[in-house]
């Protein structure tokens, strides 16, 4: 089984022929597999081994948003043609250091989902200590591992790519979007005139799009089942931005516990599976080896900020709920404002839709599980809860 080694701690300029860090159809495959093959690949954190252990967020602040996302591939999967289905399982996924990170950008630098509330940089280190993480900068929690890629994609057919572009300039007058950048491009193998072809046109790695890419959903855990559109022949999967853990919406940007880690892929195919199935974007199946926590506290926001209703906005509705479990966990515990919002990025939560029928507002919640404090974090002065429904202590399970 073929098994794709990173060098951590190098920058991916230093090892580009592991991958890239745009997306592009012309570049180069890294290697390739069969149908009914495994093999395992290594990836870099996701902001390119700029962030260090150490107790400044001066590295946050500064860091340089244009190297992020290198990826490891693009892998050739024999047999894959535009219009077929990729089927990727994802078998196992594991820390290959023993330190992660999470943050917030200064919102002068990407900002984030509170990036009004929350406007300087901030950092926390992670000690990753099997299936547990702790850290010296949020004491008082623990969480439980929920492994699983933040990018993972196919590589784009050059009409896709071209849509991509439009579209998105339309957005970049306004901040919206980021144009290519050429500068700090990685396209692995390629040097000379068509690598000043490929990176003025190659995009960035930072949205989602009808391929995958980043789509940050934590539920893609070991044992999850993707199926990819494929674009061009050999489909060109690639990946990377490994994540130890992370809350729905990966509210900070620089969200999740970061880290350099391996995965454990099998391939398969689906033969014109996007016409049979009308995939125009992934699907998946989640895995069952997700962390079991037997007790939450879920915290509702609304589609009103600062006196103004917004018209059935589920985003105003969930940033509503952010900060009101923010504001909680900052009067019940020893942690400021800035950890408790580094902590829901990180820790498992879980969001939620409620009503997006009821104008003019919409409802939207996020849960929290108690189970990561190291004390009880409910209110108190009522009805003992255990005596009123006989619920057992909070715990967490792993399965």
């Amino acid at each position: 089984m073929q098994h794709i080694k990173i060098k951590p701690g190098a920058p991916l300029a230093e090892q580009a022929e592991i991958g890239h860090n745009r997306w592009h159809p012309d570049i180069p495959d890294l290697t390739s597999v069969k149908p009914g093959e495994e093999m395992i690949l290594e990836c870099m954190d996701f902001l390119d081994a700029q962030i260090k252990n150490t107790d400044s967020a001066n590295d946050v602040r500064d860091v340089d948003l244009t190297r992020a996302h290198p990826l490891t591939g693009p892998i050739h999967v024999e047999g894959a043609e535009p219009g077929d289905i990729l089927v990727v399982d994802l078998l196992d996924i594991r820390c290959i250091t023993p330190v992660g990170f999470s943050g917030i950008f200064a919102k002068e630098n990407g900002g984030g989902f509170l990036a009004e509330h929350f406007p300087e940089a901030d950092k926390a280190i992670w000690d990753l200590h099997g299936v547990y993480a702790t850290s010296r900068h949020i004491p008082g929690v623990r969480i439980a591992a929920m492994m699983h890629p933040g990018l993972i994609g196919t590589l784009p057919s050059h009409d896709l790519l071209r849509e991509w572009n439009r579209r998105e300039a339309l957005l970049v007058p306004k901040g919206h979007a980021n144009p290519p950048d050429a500068k700090t491009a990685v396209l692995r193998g390629v040097k000379g005139a068509e690598f000043d072809r490929m990176a003025a046109e190659a995009a960035r790695t930072v949205p989602p799009r009808e391929h995958g890419g980043n789509l940050d959903i934590k539920n893609l855990t070991i044992g999850s089942r993707i199926y990819f559109p494929v674009y061009v022949k050999g489909a060109g999967l690639s990946m990377g931005d490994l994540h130890f853990s992370q809350g729905d919406g990966e509210i900070s940007f620089c969200g999740a516990i970061e880290m350099d880690g391996a995965a454990h892929l099998g391939f398969d195919l689906i033969k014109g599976g996007m016409a049979k199935y009308n995939l125009t974007a992934p699907i998946y199946v989640p895995g069952r080896h997700d962390p079991k926590y037997d007790q939450w506290m879920h915290f509702t926001g609304i589609s009103v900020e600062e006196g103004v209703n917004y018209y059935l906005d589920s985003t105003v509705a969930y940033r509503q709920a952010c900060l009101a479990a923010i504001d909680y966990i900052s009067r019940t515990t020893d942690l400021s404002r800035a950890q408790a919002y580094m902590l829901l990025t990180a820790a498992p939560v879980e969001g939620r839709y409620g009503g997006v029928v009821d104008l003019p507002n919409s409802s939207a919640s996020l849960a929290l599980p108690t189970g990561i404090f190291d004390t009880d974090i409910l209110p108190k002065g009522a009805l003992n809860d255990a005596a009123r429904f006989g619920r057992p202590g909070t715990r967490c399970s792993l399965t």
